[in-house]
């Protein structure tokens, strides 16, 4: 007989230690159907809040110096993220199929906006003729480019999955387009565009299981062609000089790089707080756009700098189990290429700024101030949303629990489960399989259709040909 102690008046019933019981909430946490879904809303509300703040306090004293108003550069990019906005809503609705659908659209439309810049139609801005003007907003093609590859990219291996083990289905046309866009942003010159760009055929061909041999040969295709770039153009060459040798020239070629340091320095554990960095001042060129983790370092500290890897980690995560979760092929592909795009664009903006990588003029994603950055980011992350709400369990717990709160706030339709196409029948069916040591040809079809002939009279009692005879 099992005796059952009974407890006391005065006792607690036993908990979970600390981090025991923070590790098993966690993990059920993450267990739950819609985990992906939230992560995506919290980690894309939280950068745009955190780069809204610090473009307002990055971009205040140029603001003024320029238009006499502190919030001119804040102002262009409230415009643009309420644009981002409604450019993630409508990617959050939209079916995939649909998504997929325009992908050869998006990509045409994508390598047009690249050759229409190098046209008058494009300006030039800080050496590059990468931006269409408009009053005072801006866009650059390059941008959605990106996009608009790694849609129609994981549609054309997709619908090739069959044929990949061989070298040319997998290389084309997914390379020899990649080239030509390649080939159209060096012509602006954009070292920085190209080298994003170059990003997301490599995530694409990794994730669809290329083999490691052709990665070998592309990686070295693409270090040679970087150093071809970077040795033909002067400015390029004094970046690569400037990070290879960071303490000569400390008012020239490496000025921004030093002075991105002394704010990161000057920032320390906790940071200055909010508002209050010295930088800005004109110390450090571009400190709204492209250094502005220098900001964040120099008034948030090392503590701001971390939340922010924290949050492009969290997103790496999140990106990866989307992809792992579903189980449409293209809508895995999609998920992963895009995670790392975006992360690997924000540890290059990172890495330039400490000093660990040269200078390539990439903005940090849904942070920096620049409207079409913003927007297309915006608009991958409404992508990532929708994919999220298509793990086959977040559409089995939709349908049975209905859309929720925010489902019904922001009018989302139900997903539906993922239905692999049915395989094709061939039009007439094939000959059977020979076997070693048959005829061919004619005499041997002869000899089958006599040999079969002969079977069926045996069942029905008839005699055969050579009793006849």
């Amino acid at each position: 007989m099992i005796r059952v102690a009974r407890r006391g008046a005065g006792q607690r019933p036993a908990r979970t230690g600390g981090v025991a019981g923070a590790r098993a909430a966690l993990t059920a946490w993450l267990a739950r159907p819609l985990t992906s879904f939230h992560l995506v809303l919290a980690v894309f509300g939280l950068l745009t809040v955190l780069g809204l703040v610090m473009v307002l306090s990055a971009s205040s004293i140029e603001s003024y110096s320029n238009d006499r108003s502190s919030y001119s550069v804040f102002k262009r990019q409230l415009i643009y993220c309420a644009l981002g906005l409604v450019l993630f809503w409508v990617a959050l609705r939209v079916p995939p199929r649909v998504i997929r659908a325009l992908s050869p659209v998006g990509l045409m439309a994508g390598v047009l906006g690249l050759l229409l810049v190098l046209t008058p139609l494009g300006q030039e801005v800080y050496g590059t003729r990468s931006w269409f003007v408009f009053g005072p907003f801006s866009f650059q093609p390059v941008e959605f480019a990106k996009l608009a590859l790694v849609l129609w990219g994981a549609h054309v291996l997709v619908v090739k999955r069959a044929l990949l083990q061989q070298y040319r289905h997998v290389l084309v046309p997914l390379m020899p387009v990649s080239m030509v866009m390649f080939g159209l942003i060096m012509l602006q010159p954009d070292l920085g565009g190209t080298i994003a760009l170059a990003v997301v055929p490599l995530a694409l061909l990794w994730f669809v299981g290329a083999p490691l041999r052709l990665f070998g040969v592309l990686s070295l295709g693409a270090v040679t062609g970087a150093l071809i770039l970077g040795l033909t153009q002067q400015y390029r060459l004094d970046r690569i000089t400037s990070f290879l040798n960071p303490e000569t020239d400390p008012l020239g070629r490496n000025y921004q790089f030093r002075q991105a340091l002394y704010a990161l320095g000057e920032g320390g554990l906790f940071g200055k707080g909010l508002g209050r960095a010295s930088s800005k001042w004109d110390y450090l060129p571009k400190v709204h756009n492209d250094f502005i983790f220098a900001v964040i370092g120099e008034e948030l500290g090392f503590v701001g700098c971390l939340v922010v890897l924290g949050l492009f980690a969290t997103l790496a995560y999140v990106g990866l189990r989307i992809a792992a979760r579903n189980t449409d092929p293209w809508i895995r592909l999609v998920a992963a290429t895009c995670t790392v795009w975006l992360v690997t664009q924000a540890a290059l903006n990172i890495g330039y700024v400490v000093g660990l990588l040269p200078v390539t003029g990439l903005t940090l994603p849904l942070i920096s101030s620049g409207g079409t950055s913003l927007v297309v980011t915006m608009t991958v992350f409404g992508i990532l949303a929708n994919f999220a709400r298509h793990e086959p369990e977040a559409i089995s717990a939709l349908r049975a629990q209905g859309q929720g709160r925010l489902g019904r706030w922001l009018k989302l339709p139900m997903p539906h489960p993922y239905r692999p196409p049915a395989r094709r029948r061939p039009a007439r069916p094939s000959a059977p399989p020979r076997r070693s040591g048959r005829p061919a040809g004619g005499v041997g079809r002869g000899a089958a259709v006599h040999q079969l002939d002969n079977r069926r009279r045996a069942r029905k009692g008839a005699p055969h040909e050579h009793h006849r005879r």
